[in-house]
Protein backbone atom coordinates (compact mmCIF):
# COMPACT_ATOMS: atom_id res chain seq x y z
CA UNK A 1 0.00 0.00 0.00
CA UNK A 2 1.38 3.70 -0.52
CA UNK A 3 -0.55 6.31 0.78
CA UNK A 4 -0.51 9.59 -0.44
CA UNK A 5 1.73 11.72 1.59
CA UNK A 6 0.03 15.07 3.23
CA UNK A 7 1.51 18.60 2.98
CA UNK A 8 3.09 20.01 6.31
CA UNK A 9 0.24 21.93 6.36
CA UNK A 10 -2.62 19.96 9.05
CA UNK A 11 -5.41 21.15 10.46
CA UNK A 12 -7.95 20.51 13.65
CA UNK A 13 -10.34 21.70 15.36
CA UNK A 14 -10.07 23.53 18.97
CA UNK A 15 -12.54 25.25 21.03
CA UNK A 16 -14.75 25.98 17.13
CA UNK A 17 -11.54 27.51 16.06
CA UNK A 18 -9.59 25.52 13.08
CA UNK A 19 -6.00 25.08 14.22
CA UNK A 20 -3.64 24.88 11.57
CA UNK A 21 -0.04 22.95 12.57
CA UNK A 22 3.20 22.94 10.07
CA UNK A 23 6.55 21.47 9.89
CA UNK A 24 5.88 19.44 13.11
CA UNK A 25 6.67 15.75 14.25
CA UNK A 26 3.65 13.91 14.57
CA UNK A 27 5.09 12.32 17.93
CA UNK A 28 5.01 15.99 19.62
CA UNK A 29 2.24 15.96 22.18
CA UNK A 30 -1.08 17.91 21.98
CA UNK A 31 -0.32 19.15 25.12
CA UNK A 32 2.82 21.14 23.65
CA UNK A 33 1.38 22.23 20.59
CA UNK A 34 -1.67 23.61 22.63
CA UNK A 35 1.00 25.45 24.92
CA UNK A 36 2.66 26.80 21.98
CA UNK A 37 -0.54 27.97 20.30
CA UNK A 38 -1.44 29.69 23.77
CA UNK A 39 -3.98 27.68 25.14
CA UNK A 40 -2.56 27.35 28.78
CA UNK A 41 -5.31 26.01 30.97
CA UNK A 42 -3.86 22.62 30.04
CA UNK A 43 -1.32 22.39 32.22
CA UNK A 44 1.89 19.91 32.39
CA UNK A 45 2.18 18.13 35.84
CA UNK A 46 3.57 14.69 35.48
CA UNK A 47 3.88 14.22 31.74
CA UNK A 48 2.95 10.91 32.30
CA UNK A 49 -1.19 10.34 32.48
CA UNK A 50 -0.97 10.46 36.36
CA UNK A 51 -1.94 13.70 38.04
CA UNK A 52 -4.46 15.01 35.17
CA UNK A 53 -3.09 18.28 34.69
CA UNK A 54 -3.40 18.15 31.28
CA UNK A 55 -7.01 16.73 30.72
CA UNK A 56 -9.03 18.04 27.89
CA UNK A 57 -11.90 16.10 25.86
CA UNK A 58 -12.27 14.74 22.53
CA UNK A 59 -15.41 14.73 20.67
CA UNK A 60 -15.44 10.74 20.03
CA UNK A 61 -18.00 7.99 20.10
CA UNK A 62 -18.69 5.69 23.04
CA UNK A 63 -18.82 1.73 22.78
CA UNK A 64 -22.63 1.99 21.43
CA UNK A 65 -21.21 4.10 18.16
CA UNK A 66 -22.78 7.42 19.82
CA UNK A 67 -21.05 10.59 19.57
CA UNK A 68 -19.67 11.62 23.03
CA UNK A 69 -17.05 13.35 25.02
CA UNK A 70 -13.85 11.64 26.26
CA UNK A 71 -11.38 12.92 28.53
CA UNK A 72 -7.91 12.35 27.73
CA UNK A 73 -4.38 13.05 28.68
CA UNK A 74 -3.17 15.46 25.85
CA UNK A 75 0.08 14.65 27.35
CA UNK A 76 0.21 11.30 25.99
CA UNK A 77 -1.70 12.46 22.25
CA UNK A 78 0.37 12.68 19.52
CA UNK A 79 -0.55 15.64 17.40
CA UNK A 80 -0.80 13.04 14.70
CA UNK A 81 -3.78 11.18 16.07
CA UNK A 82 -5.83 14.50 16.18
CA UNK A 83 -5.67 15.64 12.74
CA UNK A 84 -9.35 16.40 11.49
CA UNK A 85 -10.67 15.65 15.29
CA UNK A 86 -12.19 18.13 17.46
CA UNK A 87 -10.67 19.12 20.92
CA UNK A 88 -12.51 21.02 23.69
CA UNK A 89 -9.87 22.78 26.10
CA UNK A 90 -11.04 24.29 29.45
CA UNK A 91 -10.65 27.83 27.74
CA UNK A 92 -13.58 26.67 25.26
CA UNK A 93 -16.26 25.43 27.71
CA UNK A 94 -17.17 29.08 28.91
CA UNK A 95 -15.86 32.81 29.67
CA UNK A 96 -16.22 34.84 32.93
CA UNK A 97 -19.66 36.38 31.55
CA UNK A 98 -21.12 33.16 31.41
CA UNK A 99 -19.36 30.14 32.82
CA UNK A 100 -20.16 26.62 32.31
CA UNK A 101 -22.18 24.53 35.20
CA UNK A 102 -18.93 22.73 36.10
CA UNK A 103 -17.08 25.70 36.42
CA UNK A 104 -20.11 27.70 38.38
CA UNK A 105 -20.13 24.54 41.01
CA UNK A 106 -16.06 24.29 41.27
CA UNK A 107 -16.82 28.10 41.59
CA UNK A 108 -19.34 28.44 43.84
CA UNK A 109 -18.50 25.30 45.90
CA UNK A 110 -14.93 26.25 46.94
CA UNK A 111 -13.68 23.31 44.81
CA UNK A 112 -10.66 25.28 43.82
CA UNK A 113 -7.35 26.75 45.20
CA UNK A 114 -4.09 27.01 43.85
CA UNK A 115 -5.67 26.57 40.44
CA UNK A 116 -2.88 24.12 39.09
CA UNK A 117 -5.04 21.38 38.97
CA UNK A 118 -8.25 22.85 38.58
CA UNK A 119 -8.70 23.27 34.25
CA UNK A 120 -7.85 19.60 34.27
CA UNK A 121 -11.43 18.34 37.12
CA UNK A 122 -13.28 20.70 35.14
CA UNK A 123 -12.35 18.55 31.79
CA UNK A 124 -12.94 15.63 33.59
CA UNK A 125 -16.10 16.91 34.69
CA UNK A 126 -17.32 18.11 31.18
CA UNK A 127 -16.90 14.79 29.56
CA UNK A 128 -18.67 13.28 32.53
CA UNK A 129 -21.42 15.90 32.33
CA UNK A 130 -22.76 14.96 29.46
CA UNK A 131 -22.81 11.31 29.88
CA UNK A 132 -25.50 9.56 30.74
CA UNK A 133 -24.31 6.30 32.62
CA UNK A 134 -24.21 5.93 36.51
CA UNK A 135 -20.40 6.28 36.77
CA UNK A 136 -20.93 9.94 35.29
CA UNK A 137 -21.48 11.13 38.84
CA UNK A 138 -19.29 8.58 41.06
CA UNK A 139 -15.49 9.12 41.85
CA UNK A 140 -14.34 7.43 39.42
CA UNK A 141 -14.71 10.94 37.23
CA UNK A 142 -11.72 11.97 39.04
CA UNK A 143 -9.58 9.13 38.89
CA UNK A 144 -6.51 10.16 36.81
CA UNK A 145 -6.82 14.08 38.61
CA UNK A 146 -4.71 14.79 41.65
CA UNK A 147 -5.01 17.75 43.55
CA UNK A 148 -2.92 18.76 46.02
CA UNK A 149 -4.25 21.62 48.57
CA UNK A 150 -8.04 21.94 47.94
CA UNK A 151 -8.86 18.20 48.71
CA UNK A 152 -11.57 15.98 47.27
CA UNK A 153 -14.51 16.97 49.29
CA UNK A 154 -15.40 19.89 47.73
CA UNK A 155 -14.82 18.82 44.22
CA UNK A 156 -16.86 15.68 44.79
CA UNK A 157 -19.01 18.21 46.03
CA UNK A 158 -19.17 19.97 42.96
CA UNK A 159 -19.65 16.72 40.47
CA UNK A 160 -22.55 15.52 42.58
CA UNK A 161 -24.54 18.61 42.64
CA UNK A 162 -25.06 18.99 39.05
CA UNK A 163 -28.15 18.92 36.76
CA UNK A 164 -28.42 17.66 33.90
CA UNK A 165 -28.17 19.57 31.03
CA UNK A 166 -30.54 22.11 29.89
CA UNK A 167 -32.04 21.13 25.94
CA UNK A 168 -30.65 24.25 24.67
CA UNK A 169 -26.87 23.46 25.64
CA UNK A 170 -24.49 24.05 23.40
CA UNK A 171 -22.33 20.96 23.49
CA UNK A 172 -25.25 18.97 24.03
CA UNK A 173 -26.78 19.98 20.68
CA UNK A 174 -23.40 19.52 19.42
CA UNK A 175 -23.31 15.50 20.50
CA UNK A 176 -27.03 15.23 19.03
CA UNK A 177 -26.14 16.57 15.95
CA UNK A 178 -22.84 15.22 15.30
CA UNK A 179 -21.46 12.85 13.28
CA UNK A 180 -18.38 11.30 14.44
CA UNK A 181 -15.18 10.44 12.06
CA UNK A 182 -11.95 9.27 13.33
CA UNK A 183 -9.93 11.60 11.75
CA UNK A 184 -7.37 11.45 9.34
CA UNK A 185 -7.82 8.21 7.16
CA UNK A 186 -5.19 6.82 4.84
CA UNK A 187 -2.64 9.76 5.85
CA UNK A 188 0.79 9.37 6.23
CA UNK A 189 3.01 12.61 7.47
CA UNK A 190 6.73 13.08 7.22
CA UNK A 191 8.54 15.10 10.05
CA UNK A 192 11.54 15.27 11.24
CA UNK A 193 12.94 11.68 10.09
CA UNK A 194 9.58 10.39 11.85
CA UNK A 195 6.79 9.06 9.45
CA UNK A 196 3.13 8.56 10.62
CA UNK A 197 1.03 6.44 8.78
CA UNK A 198 -2.69 6.34 9.65
CA UNK A 199 -4.25 3.81 7.41
CA UNK A 200 -8.13 3.24 7.06
CA UNK A 201 -8.15 -0.75 6.63
CA UNK A 202 -5.98 -3.34 8.41
CA UNK A 203 -5.32 -5.18 5.31
CA UNK A 204 -3.93 -1.98 4.33
CA UNK A 205 -1.91 -1.83 8.01
CA UNK A 206 -0.46 -5.27 7.01
CA UNK A 207 0.96 -3.99 4.00
CA UNK A 208 2.90 -0.70 5.70
CA UNK A 209 3.93 -3.62 8.05
CA UNK A 210 5.25 -6.01 5.48
CA UNK A 211 7.33 -2.58 3.65
CA UNK A 212 8.09 -1.51 7.13
CA UNK A 213 8.83 -4.48 9.41
CA UNK A 214 10.80 -2.52 11.96
CA UNK A 215 7.71 -0.34 11.92
CA UNK A 216 6.17 0.38 15.60
CA UNK A 217 2.85 -0.20 16.22
CA UNK A 218 1.10 2.65 17.72
CA UNK A 219 -2.91 1.54 19.13
CA UNK A 220 -3.72 4.39 22.16
CA UNK A 221 -0.17 5.40 22.85
CA UNK A 222 -0.52 5.65 26.20
CA UNK A 223 2.85 3.61 26.73
CA UNK A 224 4.61 4.18 23.33
CA UNK A 225 4.47 8.39 23.48
CA UNK A 226 5.25 8.46 27.06
CA UNK A 227 8.83 6.46 25.68
CA UNK A 228 9.34 8.52 23.22
CA UNK A 229 8.81 11.82 24.76
CA UNK A 230 11.07 10.71 27.46
CA UNK A 231 13.45 10.08 24.88
CA UNK A 232 13.67 6.38 25.23
CA UNK A 233 12.84 5.79 21.82
CA UNK A 234 13.57 7.53 18.47
CA UNK A 235 10.76 5.95 15.78
CA UNK A 236 11.49 6.16 12.69
CA UNK A 237 8.10 4.86 11.31
CA UNK A 238 4.67 4.59 13.05
CA UNK A 239 1.38 2.53 12.23
CA UNK A 240 -1.25 4.25 13.54
CA UNK A 241 -4.09 1.50 14.53
CA UNK A 242 -6.69 3.82 15.50
CA UNK A 243 -8.58 4.55 11.97
CA UNK A 244 -9.14 0.56 11.23
CA UNK A 245 -12.58 -0.90 11.81
CA UNK A 246 -11.46 -4.60 11.77
CA UNK A 247 -9.84 -3.92 15.31
CA UNK A 248 -12.67 -2.04 17.22
CA UNK A 249 -15.49 -4.95 17.70
CA UNK A 250 -16.85 -6.63 20.36
CA UNK A 251 -18.52 -10.23 19.13
CA UNK A 252 -20.65 -11.92 21.59
CA UNK A 253 -21.16 -16.00 20.96
CA UNK A 254 -22.60 -18.75 23.10
CA UNK A 255 -19.27 -20.40 23.94
CA UNK A 256 -16.77 -17.17 23.65
CA UNK A 257 -16.73 -12.99 23.34
CA UNK A 258 -14.13 -11.82 20.79
CA UNK A 259 -12.75 -8.50 21.12
CA UNK A 260 -11.11 -6.72 18.59
CA UNK A 261 -7.01 -5.76 19.86
CA UNK A 262 -7.78 -2.01 19.07
CA UNK A 263 -11.22 -1.90 21.77
CA UNK A 264 -9.79 1.25 24.27
CA UNK A 265 -10.30 -0.44 27.86
CA UNK A 266 -13.68 1.84 28.99
CA UNK A 267 -15.58 0.06 25.90
CA UNK A 268 -14.48 -3.48 27.32
CA UNK A 269 -15.37 -2.46 30.46
CA UNK A 270 -18.69 -0.67 29.71
CA UNK A 271 -20.22 -3.49 26.96
CA UNK A 272 -18.85 -6.81 28.84
CA UNK A 273 -19.31 -6.01 32.72
CA UNK A 274 -20.62 -8.55 34.48
CA UNK A 275 -19.29 -11.48 32.08
CA UNK A 276 -16.03 -12.06 33.85
CA UNK A 277 -15.73 -10.69 37.58
CA UNK A 278 -11.41 -11.25 36.93
CA UNK A 279 -11.23 -8.52 34.06
CA UNK A 280 -14.16 -6.09 35.71
CA UNK A 281 -11.69 -6.37 39.04
CA UNK A 282 -8.88 -5.63 37.42
CA UNK A 283 -10.38 -2.89 34.77
CA UNK A 284 -11.76 -1.18 37.98
CA UNK A 285 -8.08 -0.65 39.15
CA UNK A 286 -6.65 0.15 36.13
CA UNK A 287 -5.27 3.68 35.65
CA UNK A 288 -7.38 6.22 35.21
CA UNK A 289 -10.48 7.09 32.94
CA UNK A 290 -8.40 9.30 30.71
CA UNK A 291 -5.70 6.78 30.05
CA UNK A 292 -8.45 3.47 29.72
CA UNK A 293 -10.40 6.12 27.08
CA UNK A 294 -6.87 5.77 25.00
CA UNK A 295 -5.65 2.37 26.02
CA UNK A 296 -6.54 -0.45 24.04
CA UNK A 297 -6.47 -4.34 25.02
CA UNK A 298 -4.43 -5.15 22.17
CA UNK A 299 -1.66 -2.46 23.25
CA UNK A 300 -2.10 -4.03 26.73
CA UNK A 301 -0.96 -6.86 25.79
CA UNK A 302 1.47 -6.72 23.06
CA UNK A 303 3.83 -4.11 25.34
CA UNK A 304 4.29 -7.46 27.50
CA UNK A 305 5.02 -5.88 30.36
CA UNK A 306 5.86 -8.24 33.61
CA UNK A 307 2.91 -5.90 35.12
CA UNK A 308 0.29 -5.42 32.95
CA UNK A 309 -2.94 -5.58 34.39
CA UNK A 310 -5.02 -7.24 31.89
CA UNK A 311 -2.78 -10.33 30.59
CA UNK A 312 -3.13 -11.58 34.02
CA UNK A 313 -6.91 -11.62 34.20
CA UNK A 314 -6.74 -12.70 30.76
CA UNK A 315 -4.21 -15.41 31.58
CA UNK A 316 -6.42 -16.92 34.07
CA UNK A 317 -9.58 -16.87 31.48
CA UNK A 318 -7.51 -18.89 29.47
CA UNK A 319 -7.79 -16.31 26.80
CA UNK A 320 -6.18 -16.96 23.01
CA UNK A 321 -4.83 -14.32 20.45
CA UNK A 322 -5.54 -13.87 16.80
CA UNK A 323 -2.46 -13.26 14.80
CA UNK A 324 -2.81 -11.92 11.31
CA UNK A 325 -0.48 -11.16 8.85
CA UNK A 326 -0.37 -10.77 4.99
CA UNK A 327 0.61 -14.39 5.14
CA UNK A 328 -3.16 -15.92 6.69
CA UNK A 329 -4.07 -15.70 10.63
CA UNK A 330 -3.08 -18.01 13.03
CA UNK A 331 -4.32 -18.31 16.60
CA UNK A 332 -2.69 -18.98 20.00
CA UNK A 333 -3.33 -19.24 23.58
CA UNK A 334 -2.30 -16.54 25.22
CA UNK A 335 -0.44 -18.32 27.79
CA UNK A 336 2.11 -19.20 25.03
CA UNK A 337 2.07 -15.80 23.45
CA UNK A 338 5.11 -14.40 26.34
CA UNK A 339 8.38 -15.56 25.86
CA UNK A 340 10.75 -13.38 27.63
CA UNK A 341 11.09 -9.80 29.69
CA UNK A 342 9.33 -7.70 26.66
CA UNK A 343 9.67 -10.28 24.44
CA UNK A 344 6.55 -12.32 22.17
CA UNK A 345 5.62 -14.32 19.91
CA UNK A 346 4.34 -12.03 17.90
CA UNK A 347 6.03 -11.69 14.21
CA UNK A 348 7.82 -8.58 13.08
CA UNK A 349 4.84 -8.78 10.00
CA UNK A 350 1.97 -9.73 12.31
CA UNK A 351 -0.87 -7.87 14.33
CA UNK A 352 -2.69 -8.78 17.17
CA UNK A 353 -6.41 -8.84 15.35
CA UNK A 354 -8.81 -10.22 18.27
CA UNK A 355 -8.49 -11.56 21.43
CA UNK A 356 -11.15 -14.54 22.31
CA UNK A 357 -11.75 -15.53 25.50
CA UNK A 358 -13.94 -18.62 26.25
CA UNK A 359 -17.16 -18.25 28.36
CA UNK A 360 -17.17 -19.25 31.75
CA UNK A 361 -18.62 -20.52 34.76
CA UNK A 362 -15.55 -20.75 36.46
CA UNK A 363 -15.12 -18.74 39.93
CA UNK A 364 -12.85 -16.11 38.69
CA UNK A 365 -11.68 -12.66 40.47
CA UNK A 366 -8.39 -10.75 39.73
CA UNK A 367 -6.35 -8.86 42.69
CA UNK A 368 -4.16 -5.81 42.37
CA UNK A 369 -1.38 -4.09 44.80
CA UNK A 370 -0.27 -1.00 44.37
CA UNK A 371 0.69 2.22 45.89
CA UNK A 372 -2.56 3.34 44.97
CA UNK A 373 -5.57 2.43 44.35
CA UNK A 374 -6.17 3.32 41.18
CA UNK A 375 -4.02 5.24 38.50
CA UNK A 376 -0.98 3.38 39.51
CA UNK A 377 0.80 0.20 38.24
CA UNK A 378 0.97 -2.96 39.87
CA UNK A 379 3.57 -3.72 42.40
CA UNK A 380 2.36 -7.49 42.21
CA UNK A 381 -1.39 -8.76 40.87
CA UNK A 382 -2.92 -12.38 40.68
CA UNK A 383 -6.01 -13.52 38.79
CA UNK A 384 -7.68 -17.03 39.79
CA UNK A 385 -10.44 -19.42 37.84
CA UNK A 386 -11.35 -22.19 39.71
CA UNK A 387 -13.63 -25.10 38.11
CA UNK A 388 -15.63 -26.68 40.70
CA UNK A 389 -18.05 -29.94 40.32
CA UNK A 390 -19.46 -29.91 43.66
CA UNK A 391 -16.91 -29.39 45.72
CA UNK A 392 -14.55 -30.98 43.83
CA UNK A 393 -11.57 -28.63 42.24
CA UNK A 394 -11.68 -29.69 38.40
CA UNK A 395 -10.18 -26.59 37.03
CA UNK A 396 -7.49 -23.97 38.28
CA UNK A 397 -5.95 -21.51 36.75
CA UNK A 398 -3.72 -19.14 38.50
CA UNK A 399 -2.12 -16.20 36.85
CA UNK A 400 0.61 -13.82 38.38
CA UNK A 401 2.08 -10.40 37.59
CA UNK A 402 5.18 -8.90 39.08
CA UNK A 403 6.63 -12.21 40.55
CA UNK A 404 8.38 -12.77 36.73
CA UNK A 405 10.10 -11.31 33.54
CA UNK A 406 6.44 -12.22 32.24
CA UNK A 407 3.43 -12.49 33.26
CA UNK A 408 3.09 -15.91 34.71
CA UNK A 409 0.59 -18.64 35.93
CA UNK A 410 1.78 -20.94 38.88
CA UNK A 411 1.24 -24.47 36.74
CA UNK A 412 2.64 -26.63 39.67
CA UNK A 413 0.25 -25.20 42.41
CA UNK A 414 -2.61 -25.44 39.70
CA UNK A 415 -1.86 -29.23 39.27
CA UNK A 416 -1.87 -29.78 42.75
CA UNK A 417 -5.72 -28.76 43.38
CA UNK A 418 -7.01 -30.65 40.79
CA UNK A 419 -9.24 -33.27 42.39
CA UNK A 420 -8.75 -31.86 45.54
CA UNK A 421 -11.78 -30.46 47.78
CA UNK A 422 -12.53 -26.73 47.97
CA UNK A 423 -11.43 -26.15 51.49
CA UNK A 424 -9.44 -23.40 53.29
CA UNK A 425 -7.06 -26.27 54.18
CA UNK A 426 -6.49 -26.76 50.63
CA UNK A 427 -6.28 -23.16 49.62
CA UNK A 428 -3.96 -22.76 52.89
CA UNK A 429 -1.76 -25.68 51.24
CA UNK A 430 -1.89 -23.91 47.99
CA UNK A 431 -0.84 -20.86 49.55
CA UNK A 432 2.36 -22.08 51.32
CA UNK A 433 3.43 -23.95 47.94
CA UNK A 434 2.56 -20.69 45.90
CA UNK A 435 5.67 -19.36 48.25
CA UNK A 436 7.95 -21.07 46.29
CA UNK A 437 6.53 -20.71 42.62
CA UNK A 438 8.00 -17.93 41.38
CA UNK A 439 11.62 -16.13 41.94
CA UNK A 440 10.88 -12.78 41.72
Amino acid sequence: MSLPKTASLQAFTLNNQKITIKNIAPTTTLLNVLRKKAFVGPKEGCAEGDCGACTVALLSQNAKGKACYKAVNSCLVPIANVINKEVISVEGIGTAEALHPVQENMVNLAGSQCGYCTPGFVMSMFAAYYDDNDVARSDKVFEGNLCRCTGYLPIRKALQSLEAPKSDDVFLKKLEESEFHGGSHGVQIEHNQITYNQPPTLNDALDLLEQNPKARLLAGGTDLILEIYLGHYKPETLISLEAIPELQEISIFDAQIKIGAGVVLNHVESELKGYFPAIDEMLNWFASTQIRNRATLGGNIATASPIGDMPIALLALDASLVLVSKEGERTIPLADFFLDYRKTALAANEIIETIIVPKTTNLNQSYKVGKRGTDDISIVSASYSIGLDGDTITEARLAYGGVAAIPARAKDVETFLIGKAWTKETISEAKTLLQNAFTP
